[in-house]
């Protein structure tokens, strides 16, 4: 992989990946703030899924808030649809530690206890801290903290990343 990855490639493995593993289900995707949500955005319009699509913060359930603090624009979760008994892939961006994962499912499970929760990501970077693993996935590019991807959507949509 280059030294930026290309994105859009990225995003096309994921969406083959998300179209083979759902078919025939009914399922519902949640998007978290707030490069998940523009993947999830992607997604629910390529797919084109007849379930509404939602969106979720996981601020409030960090267990590094304190350290973090609030995103400088805080989204509100919107989840259209009843989440008991659901079927969900759950879309991020970036899968790191798993920490952002796990607190997006205690946001969740605020609002009922689903069926399934499947992860998809685009892309997994590696440094696990939790047991949290991808069922869809883009690609994987291994990379050591400090640096980071950075992930952008232009104006028409599309996607770019960044090692910063």
């Amino acid at each position: 992989m280059s030294a930026n990855p290309d994105a859009e490639a990225i995003y096309a493995r994921l969406l083959q990946a998300v179209r083979d593993g759902i078919a025939g289900r009914d399922v519902s995707l949640i998007g978290i703030h707030s490069g998940g949500a523009w993947i999830a955005e992607r997604l629910h319009r390529d797919l084109k899924l007849a379930r509404p699509l939602g969106t979720l913060s996981s601020a409030f359930h960090r267990d590094d808030y304190g350290r973090r603090g609030l995103p400088v624009e805080m989204k509100a979760t919107e989840l259209p649809f009843e989440v008991n008994g659901a079927d969900i892939v759950l879309v991020d961006d970036i899968l790191f530690t798993g920490r952002t994962v796990r607190a997006a499912m205690n946001e969740l499970f605020d609002y009922g206890r689903p069926a399934r929760i499947e992860l998809a990501v685009l892309l997994d970077r590696g440094g696990r801290e939790l047991p949290i693993e991808a069922r869809y996935c883009g690609a994987t590019h291994p990379l050591a903290a400090p640096r980071n991807f950075a992930l952008r959507r232009t104006e028409d949509g599309r996607f770019t990343l960044r090692i910063e």
